[in-house]
């Protein structure tokens, strides 16, 4: 069966049917909007548009694997923020050819990863589309707490990491070389998974300046140098490269650490923090900020890159 067998409500009711509503949702799909308790009184805010052929491959990724993404991506934002993801909204896209049973993996992604985080999916919208498209927003709850911006890091400053660099850029570049047994790394490519609770766990540590890398360290850090006026010195020494990189590296010719500081989609943390905070595992200090522009890799230079959707 497809999903222009079922037709829009058919869909609709199908998907509302696989998604169970959690605390913070008042009112969910069924109404013109759903209701949504806000506890702390703000509301933490952010959306994405993922396109197939461009964000993903129905090939290379399925169905289950493309909704865990889409919401990965957009709960991570919310994180970054130092905040705690409470719903997603998904306006989805999709050719009526389609079959229920990639709608129903693509629901089940979407509820999972939600499930990581206590969030909900609490409705959306559907159209027909001549691609599958989907539209996340997600939102979240300080908690009392002051959100985590871009534009507080200072000179003396740390920058830590947490979670996996260049592993989605690795298995990307595997598929692209018709290597889909590409193991773990194919895996992050179809599959973030964002350290969710580092996010306001660095809020509760004093975090200055924080984000979700999404674009490749070296461009989203980026970000933080120019929101706050200052530079960041990364030492290339400190940056992980599992051995899981280096063995494809080598198999593709490929610089791991070009991987690690540009390669987008894994979705980990990168904070700056006052020099006397102790950090716990999983965080890692691979740099600290100077006085200055820009971002800097001590020892390299011409180092450049990340994604760009007009590139």
């Amino acid at each position: 069966m497809t999903v222009g067998d079922l037709g829009e409500f058919g869909v609709i009711g199908r998907i509302a049917g696989r998604l169970p509503q959690g605390a913070a949702v008042l009112l969910g799909p069924g109404d013109d909007a759903a209701i949504l308790s806000a506890p702390d009184g703000r509301v933490v805010v952010s959306t994405d548009l993922l396109i197939e052929g461009r964000h993903f491959r129905r090939n290379w990724s399925s169905g289950y694997d493309i909704g865990r993404k889409a919401a990965a991506q957009n709960l991570s934002d919310i994180a970054a923020m130092g905040a705690e993801p409470t719903a997603i909204f998904v306006g989805l896209g999709l050719p009526a050819d389609v079959t229920t049973d990639w709608l129903d993996a693509l629901t089940d992604g979407f509820r999972d990863e939600c499930a990581l985080v206590g969030a909900s999916v609490a409705g959306g919208d559907i159209s027909r589309s001549d691609t599958v498209v989907l539209g996340v927003t997600a939102l979240g709850d300080l908690g009392g707490r002051q959100p985590v911006t871009r534009s507080g890091a200072r000179p003396g400053h740390v920058v830590a990491v947490a979670g996996r660099l260049g592993h989605a850029a690795a298995g990307l570049a595997l598929l692209q070389a018709g290597r889909a047994d590409g193991g773990d790394l194919v895996d992050a490519h179809r599959r973030p998974r964002p350290l969710y609770a580092c996010g306001p766990g660095a809020a509760r540590l004093g975090a200055t300046a924080m984000l979700d890398v999404s674009d490749g360290l070296l461009q989203d850090l980026g970000h933080i140098a120019e929101a706050s006026g200052t530079g960041i010195e990364l030492d290339p020494a400190t940056l992980p490269v599992a051995p899981a990189l280096a063995e494809a590296a080598r198999d593709l010719g490929a610089d791991p650490l070009e991987w690690v500081l540009t390669g987008g989609d894994d979705h980990a943390f990168a904070a700056a923090f006052p020099g006397d905070v102790r950090l716990p595992s999983p965080w890692l200090v691979v740099g600290q900020v100077i006085e200055g522009k820009g971002v800097h890799v001590t020892g390299r230079s011409g180092t450049a890159g990340g994604w760009d959707h007009f590139r």
